[in-house]
């Protein structure tokens, strides 16, 4: 769902660069995407009293509120372009994925806080599927894959680890017992920056 760019975007400007007012024109800039297309993106966070409308854009009244109901709408499994098993360590996998690719999850969250809540087996990381089969060959599912690849849309290529609010709504959409692990922290991390920017 292209829409997501724009819940991408505005969190990362809300969580990472404290922004709270945005313009259309310059999110349809910015993410790549038609106006209409952004504005049909909105209309469920205006309903939802998550933001509000102004003569030249729009303020975030309830980022909380934006990034639960983006969790809530994405559909991780439909994003997977490639997945196979690595017959080597997580740490291994990690440094061997394509330069261009964008870490999420859990990787995501030790690049970019130097610490991880619990272990974990598998990478999960959003890229080309031509590289991966480049590097780590045709898909191997006879056993439970520890890498997985969801498709790079051209808007996160400019990432090269996802931003917090990615990080979280793939954690939410991921099976594997020590998500629930990161994703409580991510929450914990992320309820910490909007009470220090007033919006608790």
């Amino acid at each position: 769902m292209k829409g997501e760019r724009v819940y991408r975007e505005i969190l990362y400007g809300v969580l990472e660069g404290k922004l709270n007012l945005f313009k259309q024109l310059e999110l349809s800039r910015v993410c790549k995407l038609s106006l209409s297309t952004v504005n049909y993106a909105l209309s469920p966070l205006e309903r939802m009293n998550a933001l509000e409308k102004r003569r030249f854009g729009f303020r975030i009244l309830d980022p909380k509120k934006v990034l639960l109901y983006w969790a809530s709408i994405r559909r991780l499994e439909k994003d997977i372009v490639y997945q196979t098993y690595v017959d080597a360590s997580i740490d291994e996998v990690e440094s061997g994925v394509p330069a261009k690719s964008v870490f999420t999850a859990y990787s995501a969250f030790k690049f970019k806080f130097n610490r991880v809540p619990s272990d974990y087996s598998e990478v999960v990381v959003y890229g080309v599927k031509r590289d991966f089969e480049r590097r780590f060959g045709e898909e191997n599912l006879k056993l439970k894959p520890n890498l997985i690849v969801l498709n790079l849309d051209e808007h996160l290529a400019k990432f090269k680890v996802a931003p917090m609010a990615q990080i979280f709504v793939d954690l939410w959409n991921l099976r594997p017992w020590y998500a629930k692990d990161f994703l409580k922290e991510m929450e914990e991390i992320i309820d910490g920056i909007l009470e220090r920017n007033s919006y608790r």
